[in-house]
């Protein structure tokens, strides 16, 4: 009887094991078409036109060209910031933001900023796709920086 006790406990502990993993498992707030390879956005820093986007560091340093700065969306009165600046903008308008600190996985900056965009409901937000960070994804690949 007690090896039934015994793995009916295992049991049971393992399926709240498996049940708090998935209740703390968060969907990012963006989809994986609002990632927006490096590539693209450097085109369209290149060539730019009518559309071009706006462009926002919201990490501690935004060394992409013709970005605007709010510092690091951790920090409220930074995400205060970057609610003011987009309280400018039309909805419609193509939005960038980008941090680069280190790998999305770990970086406390993006999703604050991106869930922002989404409350706002701003209809054509992206996320600059920096799997590493601005060094090895931007800078050494010879996109374009701020003189």
């Amino acid at each position: 009887m007690n090896k039934r006790i015994f793995f009916a406990t295992v049991l049971a502990l393992s399926f709240w094991a498996l049940a708090v993993s998935f209740m703390h498992r968060q969907a990012e707030p963006w989809r994986q078409d609002q990632l927006m390879p490096p590539a693209e956005l450097a085109e369209a820093i290149n060539h730019p036109s009518a559309d071009t986007p706006l462009i926002i560091c919201v990490g501690p340093a935004g060394p992409i060209k013709g970005s605007i700065e709010t510092g690091p969306a951790a920090r409220e009165e930074n995400l205060n910031k970057l609610k003011k600046l987009l309280s400018k903008e039309n909805k419609d308008r193509e939005i960038v933001i980008y941090c680069g600190c280190c790998p999305f996985k770990n970086c406390p900056n993006v999703r604050p900023a991106f869930t922002l965009l989404n409350t706002l409901q701003f209809t054509r937000h992206k996320l600059l796709d920096l799997p590493h960070n601005i060094k090895v994804d931007w800078i050494n690949p010879g996109y374009p920086t701020k003189e």
